[in-house]
């Protein structure tokens, strides 16, 4: 009879619940990629005990050279900001900056509560008139929107905008795609219409909008739109570009198994078109998108729609001491939200094609 090392199995066992590690380390790569925590790989595995010296080559590539570059422009600017003088002083610092934030966070707190107090006002006073047996009324808070308020008041356009011109944008771009007389027809315009400014735009939609909405009270406040349609007017051509692209590029093969089966347009759009030109029309949304925020401040600036736009329009007039660490706050802001859109729609990206862009 055989017996077996007790040392043996208990090494067997270790090197399998270290295999099953990595295997869970190499799945969740994904996400940590679409995360843009790709650093988190090498140090998981490096922990793990995964040749500690090539992991270690990894996390100064994907972590500390980043951070080192991030520590040099805070060094950089904390040494030459307080060297320039403008008409609202010295250019603020990081630590200037950081205050600054920290002084906007209060304050959102501050008029969060101020909302909240107005609003139990109300809610008293509802009551009241429901147990004289009148109807409530409603009140709608006209006190300052928060700094916060103003951020969710821009993402909400920008993705209104993006929204509009995804469906604007796919459709004319799968046309372009499928048929070449479309083609020829849609790309003039293109060309013409493409390196058109925000600024541009944004006083033929004000006047647009205003002939058509002549009162407010509708869904949406003038402003909000106006905004929402210059951005969409300025970021559908990524889009639609990729899309006509994908499309076109669509192997000839499949193409022609679609004629020998007769397949109508609808189905052959569906479930050939779109599948094979899919990873390239992500491409287009994610360039749209990027677009739409950049140009989403300027129509925020002077459509006055109370956002990021209008918040650095108004701290730039307002020209008090701390108004330029304000606007420092706010660009900090836009970059990192920029960022975290980018993430998401390369999520999406992830989820629904095979391609590996990043």
């Amino acid at each position: 009879m055989t017996t077996v090392d007790p040392n043996f199995t208990e090494t067997a066992d270790r090197e399998a619940r270290r295999a099953r590690l990595f295997t869970r380390i190499n799945a969740a790569d994904k996400w940590f990629q679409m995360l843009g925590l790709s650093w988190a790989t090498p140090v998981l595995k490096a922990a793990a005990g995964d040749n500690p010296k090539a992991q270690a080559k990894e996390i100064w590539r994907l972590l500390a050279v980043p951070l080192l570059a991030i520590a040099a422009f805070l060094l950089l600017w904390g040494m030459l900001a307080p060297k320039v003088e403008t008409s609202l002083g010295v250019v603020p610092g990081p630590a200037q900056v950081w205050e600054e934030a920290v002084n906007l966070h209060e304050d959102a707190r501050a008029k969060a509560g101020k909302r909240a107090e107005f609003q139990a006002k109300v809610d008293q006073l509802n009551e009241r008139l429901v147990a004289n047996g009148q109807e409530p009324k409603e009140r709608a808070y006209t006190g300052a929107p928060s700094y916060y308020q103003q951020i969710w008041t821009s993402i909400q356009t920008v993705f209104f905008g993006f929204l509009l011109a995804t469906l604007v944008a796919v459709p004319l771009g799968i046309l372009a795609g499928l048929s070449p007389t479309a083609n020829a027809g849609l790309n003039p315009l293109i060309q013409i219409f493409k390196p058109v400014s925000p600024l541009a735009w944004l006083p033929i939609v004000t006047m647009i909008v205003s002939a058509l909405a002549a009162t407010e009270g509708g869904l949406f406040p003038k402003s909000f739109i106006i905004s929402a349609v210059t951005v969409t007017l300025c970021s559908l051509w990524p889009t639609l570009i990729n899309t006509s692209l994908g499309v076109a590029s669509i192997d000839k093969d499949l193409v022609n198994v679609s004629k020998v089966l007769k397949m109508n347009t609808y189905t052959k759009i569906t479930k050939l078109v779109l599948p094979s030109a899919l990873p390239l029309i992500f491409t287009g949304l994610r360039l749209s998108l990027g677009v739409g925020w950049m140009v989403l401040i300027a129509a925020e600036m002077l459509a006055q729609n109370p956002g990021l736009g209008k918040f650095v329009w108004d701290e730039f007039q307002n020209g008090s001491s701390s108004s330029l660490a304000k606007i420092m706050v706010a660009v900090l802001t836009i970059g990192i939200i920029g960022f975290l859109l980018d993430r998401v729609m390369y999520a999406l990206q992830s989820l629904f094609t095979f391609t590996n862009n990043r």
